[in-house]
């Protein structure tokens, strides 16, 4: 099922299995999905695979590169920017939120055994909506992704201890990488994205050290290196256009960030894709 608006606004509902598993790999710009494991559900995210039990809940990005290993039920909302947050973009429930901080990660809940059923009427009242042709359906769609993200945020707000934060705190921590993910290419220091917060570095950090194991440089550093990865798997570029694509104009400083994560250098990394 799919909605399309007068301004390319869409979501898409579907039900997933065997036969139509690509869907869960579509390329749309500025699109985020959220992906509910039916049953236990095999992918390859990034290059790393993972294996997810029955009522997990992915919540991925289009900047994450995902391949179907093993699938046999599931369920599918994916939306655009465009959709949603023309109403919510600065809201811990919008696409700036807590359930999308950026490519370098994707947030996942387990649906615990009582909050089941709300999931399932919640999904069948969206359905529905999907089905209506008025002019009320917009706002009726954009109310029932809304309280899907409210439900699964507050699962993971307890399930990652999120709880302990205030909301100052935890706008600064969506902020940081919101702002990683849209400069990443072009700002590599903690100090450029704390200016822009009107934060000191030292600040961020104590804030980091608190929410998670990754620091605010760690954090760049991720990012950046999951668009290496995937620019060498995927994309014809040479290693000297990748780097400069990174935000490296020495190749040199490149290959030395990148064996440093990685444990190999880009040639290398390469290489044994092919092998």
């Amino acid at each position: 099922m799919l909605y399309t608006g007068q301004l390319n606004e869409f979501v898409r509902l579907a039900e997933i299995d065997a036969s139509n598993c690509d869907l869960l790999k579509e390329k749309v710009s500025e699109s985020l999905s959220v992906i509910w494991c039916q049953e236990d559900m095999q992918v390859n995210v990034d290059g790393g695979e993972y294996v997810f039990p029955e009522n997990t809940v992915l919540f991925l990005t289009e900047y994450h590169k995902v391949t179907i290993v093993s699938v046999t039920k599931a369920r599918l909302v994916r939306f655009n920017r465009a959709f949603y947050c023309i109403s919510d973009h600065d809201n811990e429930v919008g696409c700036k939120g807590i359930l999308f901080f950026g490519a370098s990660q994707f947030p996942k809940i387990t649906i615990p055994d009582n909050e089941v059923e709300k999931f399932e009427v919640l999904w069948k009242m969206f359905s529905i909506e999907m089905e209506s042709k008025d002019n009320l359906q917009n706002d009726m769609l954009q109310m029932m992704l809304k309280r899907l993200l409210i439900l699964s945020t507050r699962i993971y707000k307890e399930q990652t201890e999120l709880t302990t934060f205030d909301n100052n705190q935890l706008d600064i921590v969506r902020e940081y990488n919101y702002l990683v993910e849209s400069h990443f290419k072009t700002k590599h220091q903690v100090a450029d994205y704390a200016e822009m917060l009107n934060k000191s570095p030292k600040t961020l950090s104590n804030l980091f050290k608190k929410y998670n194991e990754k620091s605010p440089l760690q954090i760049i550093q991720a990012r950046l290196v999951l668009e290496a990865r995937r620019l060498l798997r995927y994309s014809d570029l040479s290693i000297k256009e990748i780097a400069y694509e990174v935000g490296y104009e020495d190749i040199q400083a490149f290959s030395k960030f990148f064996k440093k994560s990685e444990g190999v250098s880009p040639s290398d990394f390469k290489k044994s894709l092919v092998s």
